[in-house]
């Protein structure tokens, strides 16, 4: 499949955010400019919806991230750390992200995972029955079988000054 990208195409933008925030934390030491990864994902085209998956950490610290998310326009969903008796910890919007993006593909002409996360590569065999399906993350870090599947991989390691905080 070409890729297409027009200003007329509808786009839903769905930020698997603590992917992206470890994998440039561990590359480089770094924090994620959602800002720029925003607008190179709409690309010029009609945002439908951008959602962030988030998880609290126990401090509950991050509020001011959050609340910057939402000012970029950035809807953002959050759950609670689970905490488990042996001490393990488990966080995750897989499933979530993965509904969200189902739920919403036939009013969409474009999705766009935000992740590296091999854990997708199902979800977007099942989408590119609906929609074109675009993966940004940082290629460093994402699962190859990822990238290769995706319509189209937009690879912020390409770049990593426009899309980190400096």
């Amino acid at each position: 499949m070409s890729i297409i990208k027009h200003k007329e195409q509808r786009v839903g933008i769905f930020i698997d955010t603590s992917n992206l925030y470890h994998s440039a934390k561990n590359l480089y030491k770094r924090k994620v400019n959602f800002g720029a990864v925003l607008k190179d994902a709409v690309a010029g085209r009609k945002l439908v919806r951008a959602i962030a998956y988030l998880v609290t950490a126990e401090g509950g610290e991050e509020k001011g991230f959050f609340d910057a998310l939402n000012k970029l326009g950035i809807e953002t969903k959050i759950k609670d750390l689970q905490v488990f008796a042996g001490g393990a910890k488990k966080g995750d919007w897989d499933i979530g992200m993965a509904v969200d993006a189902m739920k919403m593909a036939s009013r969409l002409d474009a999705v766009v995972l935000v992740t590296g996360d091999g854990d997708f590569v199902p979800l977007v065999e099942y989408m590119q029955t609906m929609t074109q399906v675009e993966v940004i993350s940082f290629g460093k870090s994402a699962s190859m079988r990822l990238k290769e599947q995706a319509d189209d991989f937009l690879d912020l390691s390409a770049n990593p000054r426009k899309y980190l905080i400096y």
